[in-house]
């Protein structure tokens, strides 16, 4: 099927990450109040670590990933819809979409503490207490994002780890901090930073 293409737009693509923004905050603020531990993790948490170093790095993300242990799911449930979200299980993983809405590409997607996402990970998730705190919010660790990172490996997770070594964060003194499977991973991505 054909794309519809519209007129290019900065109103738009502000909108978007803006909406990105918005969803991560009401998210955060619902399980904060709610006193529900968890942590901002994937694009998000890479975008607050690169910022840290240099703002012009930030890539943009496209959904809300956010670490929180499976026993309070129904407290979570609970919080997030309350913030005005609805949960669907989609492919294996839980999501929390924006009434009206049905992308979950652009959702709130949960991440389980302590567990491996998928069976053949080396590591499982980080925990709920491996974060630090930014602008009034909990973010993932970094040694922790890292973990998660490296865990998956995808082709976004790879450029998300290219742009935290362009801005020195990771470099080869973490690869005697890694375990073995994961300090390969690194060792390519120094080795040929640019595929």
């Amino acid at each position: 099927m054909t794309p519809i293409l519209q007129d290019f737009s900065w109103d738009r693509m502000i909108a978007a990450v803006e909406a990105v923004k918005e969803r991560m905050l009401r998210a955060a603020g619902a399980l904060e109040q709610a006193g529900i531990p968890y942590a901002v993790a994937g694009g998000n948490a890479v975008a607050a670590w690169v910022s840290r170093v240099d703002q012009a790095a930030v890539r943009n993300t496209q959904d809300v990933d956010i670490l929180v242990r499976r026993a309070d799911f129904e407290a979570v449930k609970a919080a997030l819809e309350s913030a005005g979200f609805r949960h669907r299980h989609v492919a294996s993983i839980d999501c929390f979409l924006d009434q009206g809405s049905d992308k979950v590409r652009d959702a709130v997607h949960l991440l389980y503490a302590d567990e491996k996402v998928r069976q053949e990970y080396p590591l499982p998730s980080p925990g709920v207490d491996d974060v630090d705190r930014t602008g009034g919010y909990r973010i993932v660790s970094f040694e922790g994002l890292l973990r998660i990172k490296f865990n998956s490996y995808r082709l976004k997770d790879r450029v998300h780890l290219l742009d935290m070594i362009e801005v020195g964060l990771l470099d080869k003194s973490w690869l005697t901090r890694l375990i073995p499977e994961h300090a390969v991973k690194l060792q390519e991505l120094l080795d040929n930073p640019d595929g």
